[in-house]
């Protein structure tokens, strides 16, 4: 079997083990067990954000409120410019709704104005 192939079915293995979870509490046991305590945080805090820059925030409220670097926050952003890709991101916002993640405080931003 090519290197690819197997690598896809690996991928499509995980999507539906992903959309087999019912609730948050069953999604974070398995992300829990499938990911390392950096790996969640790195996954979240580019949620953040992808969220945040959504919203029109500027980089230093990002920066402040997520403690994520500016590379990290340059290359969300072009993920949700580009034509190409970004859907994801959008599909997943849509479904939230807004507010999702403001009610998620991150203690550095709270109260403060862009």
């Amino acid at each position: 079997m090519d290197e690819n192939r197997a690598d896809e079915k690996s991928l499509d293995y995980l999507y539906e083990a992903l959309l087999c979870l019912k609730t948050k509490e069953e999604c974070a046991a398995f992300l829990d067990d499938l990911c390392t305590s950096l790996e969640l945080k790195a996954l979240s805090q580019r949620m953040m954000v992808a969220k945040m820059l959504s919203e029109k925030k500027i980089y230093n409220n990002i920066v402040a409120s997520t403690g994520a670097s500016t590379a990290t926050i340059s290359r969300v952003n072009r993920t949700l410019n580009s034509k190409y890709s970004g859907a994801g991101y959008r599909i997943v916002f849509d479904r939230l709704g807004s507010g999702s993640v403001t009610e998620v405080n991150t203690g550095a931003e709270s109260g403060k104005a862009d």
